[in-house]
């Protein structure tokens, strides 16, 4: 997928994406153990960590700051309707911030909240650029991450994640992409169903837009069979 295009998907996918919770998960009593199976591996994709950064280091005084939103199909949509769900789409606003530190490793955070929705979503990363890339060498680095889900009475949700990126900057464009893999626990208040812990490979691309200080990213991300698309707006020094 070109560049442009890339952009473009992204920012139409994310902006057209509507809420998928008309209330909180409260109907999961409704749903086999192999429906909860596969709605678990939907959520893990969704609720995993998008970094929506490139692998460049920040550097000891830099930060990256900036709100987010990621919009991920649902494969497994009539499940969600099941349990509660009004629409095949989840769409997640999110604050991130990065801050670098010495030795080209940078951590982040981020939160979010799905609309109409107690649903809430904490995440942490830990990133390493091994290689911290120069006019000639792209920028290599392996990212550690991690989400924990509250505010849902039936379910409990934590996923990790380790991820390598690939990017290469030029003039105001930073191009990246990279491959991970993606686990999942998530462990239902209901009698009757079991934990699950689904697992998926992942693989994702975006295009970092820097000018000066203002920053624009746009992401497109597939963990297993769901597709997301991320738009990100912010700070990057």
């Amino acid at each position: 997928m070109k560049i442009p295009s890339l952009l473009a998907f992204a920012l139409a996918s994310a902006a057209v994406a509507s809420p998928v919770f008309a209330g909180d998960l409260g109907s999961l009593q409704n749903l086999s153990q192999t429906q909860f199976a596969a709605l678990s591996q939907d959520f893990t994709a969704a609720g995993s960590y998008k970094a929506v950064a490139p692998a460049e280091p920040l550097g000891v005084v830099g930060f990256d700051l900036g709100l987010e939103v990621s919009s991920t199909r649902m494969e497994h949509a009539d499940l969600w309707k099941r349990a509660g769900a009004d629409s095949a789409t989840l769409y997640l606003p999110r604050v991130h911030v990065h801050k670098g530190l010495p030795f080209n490793i940078d951590i982040g955070a981020s939160l979010s909240a799905a609309p109409g929705s107690d649903i809430k979503l904490v995440g942490g990363e830990i990133k390493y650029a091994f290689i911290e890339g120069n006019t000639v060498l792209p920028a290599v680095a392996v990212r550690a991450a991690g989400t924990h889900l509250s505010g849902v009475d039936q379910l409990s949700m934590n996923t990790r994640s380790l991820e390598l990126t690939v990017s290469k900057g030029f003039l105001l464009a930073t191009p990246y992409a990279g491959v991970g893999r993606v686990w999942g626990t998530l462990t239902p208040h209901v009698g009757g169903l079991r934990e699950e812990t689904p697992a998926a490979s992942k693989v994702f691309a975006g295009l970092n837009l820097n000018f000066g200080v203002a920053n624009v990213v746009a992401e497109i991300d597939r963990t297993g069979g769901n597709q997301s698309a991320s738009v990100k707006l912010g700070f990057r020094l």
